[in-house]
């Protein structure tokens, strides 16, 4: 079974070598817009199967292709990607000295079918200084990053500690990625 990473993200890409199965990438382009009334559990989970089978749509062999995504939410509201730093500063500040989620939901798509995954992971933040939080921006990791940070970088100095799964809050969960791969196996070979 051909397997293909739907998603630009170079921490998915590093993390889905670990399972230790050749995979090749496609980079779907997403709209990533949470529509109104919707819950970040279905927001998440609908973008990670969108990408699955808008990265089906890309590949030129029949394969089991991964979607991905990952929100912060904090207070009900969801933080995605800041868009400035003023954006980043006020998710930093609303993050500082609490509790918040990290959802990141796997969807994989075979065959017609796609089957989703969604990890929970709650995160707990220091307080932060005004200082600490300008320091990050500059570093430049932020940008790219659900809620403004990454937690596999500088801001783990800030995470007091967390309850689920780290990978997740990085950007994909092995034990679940891999559990959707074996299901897609079997269905493979009850063929």
């Amino acid at each position: 079974m051909q397997l293909v990473l739907a998603s630009g993200s170079p921490r998915r890409f590093e993390l889905l070598q670990l399972l230790d199965r050749p995979f090749s990438v496609v980079k779907p382009n997403i709209e990533e817009q949470q529509q109104a009334g919707e819950t970040a559990e279905a927001y998440v989970s609908r973008l990670a199967v969108e990408k699955a089978q808008a990265g089906a749509k890309l590949s030129s062999v029949e394969a089991a292709v991964i979607g991905s995504d990952t929100v912060v939410v904090c207070e009900q509201q969801v933080l995605e990607k800041p868009v400035n730093q003023a954006d980043y500063t006020s998710m930093m500040h609303k993050l500082s000295g609490r509790s918040h989620h990290a959802l990141t939901a796997v969807a994989l798509h075979y065959n017609g079918a796609t089957n989703v995954a969604l990890v929970s992971t709650m995160v707990h933040f220091k307080e932060l200084s005004a200082a600490e939080i300008d320091a990050y921006w500059q570093t430049g990791e932020p940008k790219d990053k659900a809620g403004g940070y990454g937690i596999q970088g500088r801001a783990a100095k800030f995470v007091r500690h967390i309850e689920g799964s780290y990978l997740a809050v990085v950007g994909l969960p092995l034990y679940e990625t891999e559990q959707l791969i074996q299901a897609a196996e079997q269905s493979q070979n009850e063929c």
